[in-house]
């Protein structure tokens, strides 16, 4: 047990020895790296000052939350991980929360996430394959094969989780010359090229991953995976073209025959405002009265957000349906203009707890404003944050939520936090809570962009991951303490 420490260290000096090996001494090579690298550090700036503005703000008018003592996560949760999980996370959480290390961590995913030589393509580069399929991938990953992924998701449920929030990590990436001729000629014609190369490869992935859910999973929809078309049609709020609306109404049909729900998942700020259109059509097409197939994805981080959810509510209520809530606070800070978001963190929290709160009691509100009935809603609350959690469950456990709720996290993160839902749902005096992982797969080359991601969030939340990273030793200590005969 005492060897981790040194092994901890050790790994951090291979690390920095590393770098130099891709060139990481030097600036990024193209222009789009120049652009992502230039973003990332002017979210660091940003996101300074937005996570150190101010702390939690209550719920106005809703005196059972003030009055609760703080936050806490019962040290014994994680006792249901296997051990491998445990050293693996503390391996992870140990690099991450390194300010040292960060920045470059975020340079090498940057190079491999849109690198174009094959030594630095991990499905090209055994090597490089091997490195980041047994660290990063594995921790943040469910496999690159159907396989590996029914493995994955067979472990977690046997941990104790409800299900999987499961999605295919492909994305379309347009060359510089592809997306020259797009933004030159403007052209939304689908051609036998689009389809073939785009969308096919996108429509089977993700009817595969829907193949690969079981009934109560959900299946997450990045819809400018679709391809460049899609892209392009999103960014001005058009529809889908003919082929890939065809593909669409397949996915939700499939979907629906398997009891499988569908999340079209949040995405970059130009491309939001379709995303929601796209959301909307396709929730009225398949989500019922009682039951939602098509859930949309609102960031609480951005200042658009209240009025968006209030204009779908309303849509719901008029065509009597249900409406399908993943909420989320946001993850493009790095990439969306700054004027987007909320002026500091606490207006994206009581953003996030109000709505929350609302949807929850089926209660119109500051954040979800509208007249009469409440219309059916279904909620997911995808947060690593243990005080949202703790409203939500606090408004639940009265007895008061009029809406399902599920709750959800990364695979990879914030176990401290799943583990601890599922641990009280073993207790009686609880609502049973169902607790979700969110998955990835594809191969490694495939989820590059998504470990990067993952990276600027652990980048933006370096004292969330410091807290995993102890918790995560806390246990380690325990099970040693208690492996030598000194604790239960």
């Amino acid at each position: 047990m005492m060897m981790i420490i040194p092994a901890l260290r050790a790994s951090r000096l291979s690390i920095r020895r590393a770098l130099p090996i891709f060139g990481l001494r030097h600036s990024p090579p193209c222009k789009t790296l120049q652009r992502l690298w230039v973003h990332s550090l002017e979210r660091k700036d940003i996101t300074s000052s937005h996570h150190h503005a101010g702390q939690m703000v209550d719920l106005p008018k809703d005196e059972s939350l003030t009055k609760l003592p703080p936050t806490e996560i019962n040290n014994t949760s994680l006792s249901i991980l296997p051990l491998r999980m445990i050293i693996r996370s503390l391996f992870i959480t140990s690099i991450s929360s390194s300010t040292a290390l960060q920045s470059a961590i975020i340079r090498t995913l940057l190079m491999l996430a849109y690198a174009e030589n094959a030594i630095l393509n991990p499905d090209r580069n055994p090597f490089l394959h091997l490195l980041l399929k047994k660290t990063f991938y594995a921790q943040f990953c469910a496999g690159e094969t159907p396989a590996e992924v029914r493995l994955t998701m067979a472990s977690l449920k046997d941990i104790g989780f409800s299900g999987v929030i499961l999605t295919y990590a492909k994305e379309a990436v347009l060359s510089e010359g592809e997306a020259n001729v797009t933004a030159g000629y403007g052209s939304s014609k689908e051609t036998a090229h689009d389809i073939t190369s785009e969308i096919e490869p996108w429509t089977k992935g993700t009817l595969e991953t829907i193949k690969l859910a079981g009934p109560g999973d959900y299946v997450a929809l990045k819809l400018t995976g679709s391809g460049r078309l899609a892209m392009e049609n999103l960014s001005q709020d058009k529809g889908p073209s003919p082929y890939l609306k065809k593909s669409m109404h397949n996915i939700c049909t499939l979907a629906q025959q398997r009891g499988v729900r569908l999340i079209f998942d949040a995405e970059q700020d130009a491309f939001q405002k379709g995303i929601d259109t796209w959301t909307m059509a396709f929730a009225r097409t398949y989500n019922t009265a009682e039951t939602a197939t098509v859930y949309g994805t609102y960031q609480a981080y951005r200042k658009v957000t209240s009025a968006t959810i209030s204009r779908h509510l309303a849509e719901a209520q008029l065509g009597g349906f249900t409406l399908g809530v993943k909420l989320v606070r946001g993850a493009y800070l790095g990439s969306d203009p700054r004027e987007c978001f909320h002026d500091t963190k606490a207006e994206t929290d009581t953003c996030y707890n109000a709505i929350a709160a609302t949807v929850l009691r089926r209660q119109w509100g500051e954040f979800t404003k509208g007249k009469g009935a409440f219309p059916n809603a279904h909620v997911i609350l995808a947060t690593h944050n243990a005080e949202s959690i703790r409203q939500a469950r606090v408004i639940c456990d009265a007895g008061n939520a009029k809406s399902g709720i599920v709750f959800a996290q990364l695979q990879g993160m914030a176990d401290e936090v799943s583990c601890e839902l599922i641990r009280s749902n073993s207790s009686t005096k609880s609502v049973i809570l169902p607790a979700y992982k969110y998955l990835v797969w594809g191969t490694t080359g495939e989820c590059m962009k998504y470990l990067l991601r993952r990276a600027y969030e652990n980048q933006d939340a370096v004292q969330r991951t410091q807290s995993g990273r102890d918790a995560m030793w806390v246990e380690v200590v325990r099970r040693g303490k208690r492996a030598a005969g000194f604790a239960s």
